[in-house]
């Protein structure tokens, strides 16, 4: 739910998430009417998209609610096109330019977990790296 200063930025960020990841397609989409206040007429009251297979829905609120965005959403590969706020990344995650978070692994990163050895932790991750210290080397 998009609210606070992220409310009306709905449509906006279902379009930057649909053109940053491959599979991505939008559904329906319905907007709030006129006198449906504090909500801004054409907004979105409800959204359904579909990012990498996930199902995902969306909304615009502008009425007052206790939350944010928290870290629930995980991809590989979108690292340099989603993060625009470097400060806030560590472990694989990221904060988009709407305050969404993201955790952005390498798909080999599950193998690694799996292992007894956690060497390869990092703030951002080095594939490079991270497959020698898996390796052991």
């Amino acid at each position: 739910m998009f609210v606070g200063n992220v409310c009306g930025k709905t449509e906006e960020a279902i379009d930057f998430y649909t053109s940053v990841l491959h599979d991505a397609r939008v559904g329906d989409i319905l907007r709030y009417a006129k006198g449906e206040g504090p909500d801004r007429e054409g907004t979105i009251k409800h959204a359904a998209f579909t990012l990498e297979g996930g199902e995902f829905a969306a909304m615009d609120s502008a009425h007052p609610h206790p939350f944010t965005f928290n870290e629930a959403i995980s991809f590989d590969d979108y690292r340099g096109k989603l993060s625009a706020h470097p400060a806030a990344e560590q472990c694989g995650w990221l904060k988009d330019k709407f305050g969404v978070s993201w955790q952005v692994v390498p798909s080999v990163m599950d193998d690694m977990m799996k292992s007894k050895d956690k060497k390869a932790m990092a703030r951002e991750f080095d594939i490079k790296a991270l497959e020698k210290a898996f390796r052991g080397n």
